[in-house]
């Protein structure tokens, strides 16, 4: 079974065509989507384009999710820089109540259970919040004894950061995806 997992999008729409477009050449059997779909210059064409997606995708929400919601339900984004609010408050005007809808139902992790690899755990930035950061550099005890305590999972596949990795967590193997809208860094497969 082949999985892909697309984080950060950032509704960046050619840039998530150029990965659909890979995609299809690779022959995916299913997709799992891991946040940051919105905030971006083409959120409404985003959602759409992935609502017609003709493999099963599954969805989580990430924190610009979370801050878009906020700011739909008319609250300020809770730790958000200013400088990020008004690109928060564009997008929240894009989107209407079907898109409010949606983005609230995405779960904040999801599991699958792979053939060959075991229990994946999907989460945006780390199992326990959708916000915290970590790098391929953080110090494995430190990983250990906060974001990474007590998963139960062989893999975890996450993003946030935009910066593509694969590292060992003590016995966890840990997959940053990358970003596929904003990308830092040159994309590469890792395969699970």
């Amino acid at each position: 079974m082949r999985v892909a997992a697309l984080y950060d999008i950032h509704a960046n729409l050619p840039a998530l065509e150029a990965v659909l477009q890979e995609i299809e050449q690779i022959g995916v059997d299913r997709i799992f989507i891991g946040g940051d779909v919105v905030p971006g210059p083409m959120p409404c064409e985003t959602i759409e384009r992935l609502s017609e997606l003709n493999l099963p995708c599954e969805f989580i929400q990430g924190n610009g999710e979370i801050a878009v919601l906020e700011e739909m339900a008319g609250k300020a984004a809770t730790g958000v820089p200013e400088q990020y609010r008004p690109a928060l408050q564009w997008t929240a005007q894009q989107l209407g109540p079907e898109h409010q809808h949606l983005l609230s139902h995405w779960r904040r992790t999801l599991r699958m259970q792979h053939p060959n690899s075991g229990e994946i755990l999907f989460c945006h930035a780390t199992p326990r919040n959708a916000t915290e950061i970590f790098t391929r550099n953080t110090p494995e005890a430190r990983l250990l004894s906060t974001a990474f305590t007590n998963v139960d999972a062989s893999i975890v596949v996450c993003g946030h950061t935009h910066m593509q990795f694969d590292r060992m967590v003590g016995n966890l193997r840990v997959v940053n995806a990358g970003s596929v809208g904003r990308p830092f860094g040159e994309p590469e497969h890792i395969c699970f």
